[in-house]
């Protein structure tokens, strides 16, 4: 079986990325697999691939059902019969489609967890052939993961059940080596059988933006970037709501997406977006957005995510068709109260709470780094020894480098004489000698550090601890009552065995564009080809990218093929779409070359 030319055929892709392959031949031989890939590295080829292989049906377990209907919706535009079967499927239609699949005339369906854990349609998926069992965003088994739900849990000893011994595969793009093991252990799968491709992005470009105009910001940025497609995630509905508005005013065709909208205009305005209707679309990160548009330039976080996973898996919407893209989060230090609040009202124990704290503790620690961006993401999720990316902005920084080592060792004495009991609010308001320190029982205003920034203000203090301990000097003791204390960096500061560097002036760093012109392709033709593109996905009312990516169309400029075999090398293209769309194409080439 060769599987090179069945991906050709199928899905129109000459290459297999890393791991894809290694994945499906252990599908093939009916084990159980983990591939842990970044967003956008072609996780759902390893289970959309086997499935057209494999006699019976492949059940794709998903907690994403806006990602659903557009995934279904793909495959079904490369000829692979697909479903999906969730709570916004009416019965009259959901009965119909119980029909086809057990016709057999389905060959992937994808389920909400909710499903699995009914009684009733638990019974009647007993009855199926299942070949294949795809676990998506399977990080949410774990009790570490960033997203919990209990019924993912509950639905595993139920899939084991299943009749047919079917092979598994459970994905994920967001695992730490702990949530790693974790779903080994749930899941029983050997530890030879996890196929690990690393979370590099080398097409995104990481920035933060600290101290800016956040509605300023946003609107310059949209409108510098006018016929691309973002994403800009804020915390609150208010928040969402008032850009929404905001750009509209400045004539940006923009779209708007969270919980208090209804499901109908929620439904409208992602499809809006999908469909390139609308240019921009603002979201909640809190209340989550599937969204597998592959054409989408750039994410903006208006307000900072509550966990590194949360974050990564948000920027990883842009780029997915490989082209550069740029993912920019806009920081202030305010905005983590929003996450503790929501933190203390959850309805988790304890202990989750207490993850969910210390993973906001390591999310501040990015916001506030100095170091490459990409790399402490890396390391994070457990890669050591990667190069600095070079092209985030903090690798781009170009100001001034300053000696703070006698402010840190003040800082981190005041610290120590403070026994290493407290938190950063307290050590700051000591620090600045704030007189309800002075007044305190504690007898603060007896140390010899008391007020020894009294020149400076809270928030640069404050920030200065933030910096000590985002680049290790200081690190947080956990617990409800997380203290601060002094790591060995830290003490060798102390001693006077090592110096701290930190940069002095604003940043003044242009990224790259993400779209633009290197030479390899005429952007007037790409133009058109976009166009042709948008006009036959009206016509057919699926999303622009169900019939090309910008990477494919952006190849055919490049290759400009003018007849079927050459149409087929172009990347992206399989049998089906040279059949659909072929002649199409290549005479909108000609007619470019031609006029």
């Amino acid at each position: 079986m060769n599987l090179e030319s069945i991906l050709k055929e199928e899905f129109g892709y000459d290459t297999f990325r890393p791991g894809q392959k290694e994945l499906i031949e252990k599908i093939l031989d009916g084990q159980k697999a983990m591939g842990i890939m970044p967003t956008g590295g072609g996780k759902s080829i390893c289970y959309q691939l086997p499935a057209t292989i494999l006699p019976g049906i492949t059940l794709v377990v998903s907690p994403l059902i806006s990602l659903m209907k557009d995934q279904v919706d793909s495959l079904n535009e490369v000829g692979i019969h697909a479903t999906f079967l969730n709570s916004t499927v009416e019965w009259h239609d959901r009965e119909e489609r119980m029909r086809y699949i057990e016709n057999g005339a389905v060959k992937l369906l994808f389920v909400a967890p909710e499903k699995i854990v009914d009684d009733e349609f638990y019974s009647w998926l007993s009855q199926l052939d299942i070949s294949l069992i795809a676990i998506d965003e399977a990080h949410v088994l774990s009790s570490w993961g960033h997203d919990f739900r209990d019924s993912y849990l509950k639905m595993v000893e139920p899939l084991k059940q299943l009749p047919g011994k079917p092979a598994w595969l459970a994905l994920t793009a967001t695992a730490t080596e702990q949530v790693q093991d974790d779903l080994a252990d749930i899941l029983d799968i050997p530890s030879a059988n996890i196929v690990k491709t690393g979370f590099a992005r080398v097409n995104l470009t990481l920035k933060i933006e600290r101290g800016v105009d956040k509605a300023e910001f946003v609107s310059n940025y949209v409108r510098e970037h006018i016929n691309e497609s973002g994403i800009i995630y804020a915390g609150r509905r208010e928040d969402v709501d008032n850009i929404y508005n905001y750009l509209q005013k400045h004539d940006v065709k923009v779209g708007r997406y969270h919980a208090g909208l209804s499901d109908e205009e929620r439904h409208q305005q992602q499809e809006d977006f999908l469909y390139d209707k609308t240019n921009v679309i603002v979201a909640t990160n809190a209340f989550g957005m599937g969204i597998n548009k592959t054409n989408v330039r750039y994410v903006i976080h208006f307000t900072i995510p509550g966990t590194i996973e949360s974050y990564y898996q948000e920027v990883g919407r842009a780029g997915r068709d490989g082209l550069p893209a740029e993912a920019i989060l806009l920081y202030a230090p305010a905005d983590l109260n929003l996450h503790r609040f929501f933190i203390d009202r959850s309805q988790g124990d304890d202990q989750y709470k207490l993850s969910l704290k210390n993973k906001l503790f390591k999310m501040s620690q990015y916001a506030e780094t100095e170091s490459c961006l990409m790399k402490f993401i890396l390391d994070y999720f457990g890669e050591a020894d990667t190069s600095p990316c070079g092209k985030c902005s903090n690798c781009l920084d170009n100001r001034e480098v300053v000696d703070i080592t006698s402010d840190a060792q003040k800082a981190l004495s005041c610290i120590v004489r403070m026994d290493q009991r407290y938190g950063k609010k307290v050590i700051t308001r000591v620090l600045v000698g704030k007189d309800d320190m002075a007044n305190d029982w504690r007898h603060f205003e007896k140390l010899s550090t008391f007020g020894i920034f009294k020149d400076n203000t809270l928030k640069e203090t404050s920030r200065l601890i933030d910096f000590l301990t985002a680049n290790g000097f200081l690190k947080s003791s956990g617990g409800e009552y997380p203290t601060l204390l002094l790591s060995d960096k830290g003490l060798k500061v102390l001693k006077g065995s090592i110096n701290v560097s930190r940069r002095r002036q604003p940043v003044n760093v242009s990224a790259p564009k993400t779209m633009v012109a290197d030479g390899s392709f005429d952007v007037d033709l790409f133009e058109r080809l976009r166009k042709l593109r948008l006009e036959l996905a009206r016509k057919q009312a699926i999303a622009p990218f169900m019939i090309f990516s910008d990477k494919t169309l952006k190849n055919m400029c490049e290759q400009l093929p003018t007849d079927s075999e050459e149409f087929l090398a172009v990347s992206g293209v399989g049998k089906m779409k040279l059949e659909q769309y072929g002649e199409l194409f290549i005479n909108e080439i000609k007619d470019f070359q031609t006029n």
